[in-house]
Parts: structure tokens; C-alpha cells; sequence
């Protein structure tokens, strides 16, 4: 089930928890400045949602390494973030570009952001993102050949692979689940990965779209490096020490705040 009208307490609840894996109520209830009741509330929400695991006496983050939340849970999760992220990407793609845009909830919330946007060559390995700009006239739409994968609509696999490499474009736009404090950027699924590396090496330019709770959050897999980014749009500022692996790595860095 999906979180709705999530609260900003909540949010921070949420974010609070994935940046330490597991915590106790009570520490949640002194980190947050609110009644125990008052967390035990949130957590059985969240938990009901299925974005927490509750264990005596506290509370972590389910499958934290090795399992991404579920589709319609990222869909709604952080969704205003993801939004003003979206809206600062899109100011920032030229009329007339060719991009590749992956999988992801904040990537398909950039190519809502492109609807208005005349002469785009888009390729795509995910199908919600090929549906969304398939319905602005004036951009040509490019899917990937492979394996769909159910839950996502995304498409993955060695075929989709060799498909991404037949191009050149001028910006990759990318999604990740995880930004670890080594400046490695992470994600869950091998075959997903694989694509997404590709999609790196056959840009001019990478930029990373990740809202702020990608940070310090665990996954298993290694896509790539902060080095091998130009730009980085997320929705609050980075937490250390990613502000000095930014520019260590002379990452761009566009900050989209409410």
C-alpha cells in the first residue's frame, strides 16, 4: 500500500530512520522532539505503508540493501521534491536536444516537466517515461528493446544494453537510489545497473536527478561514481560531506528548494 498525504514529520521520520538503518522509538522520539504516542503513530503508518519494518522496541528500514521500495510507495514518497527537481531540470534542457532518461519515479516526473519542451529526441528503457512524452507532439520518442520488468514497467536486460549503445546524445538524465558517502552511487538491480552505466558512457553530459533522502541510504549494487556526473539536481542541500565529494569531483550542483 502507498503512503498518502504524508506529513513533513513524517517525511523526516522516514529519512531519519533510512540515514541509520534501524532506531529505537524512543530515539526517534528524541531526534524528532515529539511524544513517544506521536512516533508510534507515524511508525505504524509508515509501517502499514510498508516503507518500515517495526522489531521490539523500534523500527528500521525493510530489505535496506538489497531490495528497493516498492513502485507506487516511490511514486508518492517525497512527490513535491521530486517535482521542483523536475521543474529545475527542465529549465535547464535546450529545445532541440537529444537525451536518454532511465528508470525511475524522478525521471518520469521530468518528462512531465518536458511536455512544453519542442524538438527532443528522448530514449528510454522506461515505458511510464516513453507514455508521458509520447503525448507531447513535437518530441520523438526512442524505447528501448529488452526485457520489461512487471513491477516497473522497466526495461532491462543484455538487449537493452546493445540497443543504448547504438547512440550518442547530448545529455543523460539518470535516476539512482543511493548516493554512499565513499561518493559511490548505488542501486539494487545488477541488470538495472548494467543499462544505467551504459546510458553513462554514451552521453555528453550525465546529469543525476536524486532527491534528498538518496543520500547516505544503503544499496548493494555500484553504478557509478559522483567523478563521472557533470551536474547534480536535488531538492535540499547535502548533507557532509557530500558538498566537499561535489566539488572534489567538480560536480555541478542545482539545489531546487520550495
Amino acid at each position: 500500500m502507498a503512503l498518502q498525504n504524508s506529513n513533513p514529520r513524517q517525511i523526516n521520520l522516514l529519512d531519519t530512520v533510512r540515514s541509520r538503518g534501524s532506531v529505537t522509538v524512543e530515539q526517534l522520539a528524541d531526534m524528532l522532539g515529539v511524544t513517544l504516542q506521536t512516533v508510534r503513530r507515524d511508525v505504524q503508518r509508515l509501517a502499514d505503508a510498508g516503507l518500515l519494518t517495526r522489531f521490539h522496541g523500534g523500527v528500521r528500514v525493510p530489505s535496506s540493501t538489497i531490495e528497493n521500495i516498492g513502485y507506487q510507495q516511490r511514486e508518492t514518497l517525497h512527490a513535491e521534491g521530486k517535482s521542483r527537481i523536475a521543474r529545475a531540470v527542465a529549465a535547464k534542457v535546450p529545445n532541440g536536444c537529444s537525451l536518454i532518461l532511465n528508470i525511475g519515479t524522478t525521471t518520469e516526473a521530468v518528462a512531465k516537466a518536458l511536455m512544453r519542451h519542442s524538438g527532443l529526441r528522448v530514449i528510454t528503457n522506461n515505458l511510464h517515461v516513453a507514455n508521458i512524452l509520447s503525448g507531447n507532439p513535437d518530441c520523438e520518442v526512442i524505447v528501448a528493446g529488452g526485457s520489461v520488468r512487471p513491477r516497473d514497467r522497466a526495461i532491462v536486460g543484455e538487449a537493452t544494453v546493445d540497443f543504448i549503445r547504438q547512440f550518442r546524445v547530448d545529455i543523460a538524465l539518470i535516476g539512482i537510489s543511493s548516493i554512499e558517502s565513499d561518493g559511490s552511487l548505488r542501486d539494487f538491480d545488477l541488470r538495472e545497473v548494467k543499462v544505467a552505466q551504459t546510458i553513462i558512457s554514451q552521453a555528453r553530459e550525465v546529469w543525476l536527478a536524486a532527491d534528498h533522502s538518496k543520500f547516505n541510504r544503503p544499496a548493494m549494487v555500484q553504478l557509478a561514481d559522483l567523478s563521472q556526473i557533470d551536474c547534480l539536481f536535488t531538492d535540499a542541500d547535502p548533507p557532509p560531506p557530500f558538498p566537499e565529494l561535489l566539488e572534489r569531483a567538480q560536480v555541478r550542483l542545482e539545489i531546487a528548494k520550495a
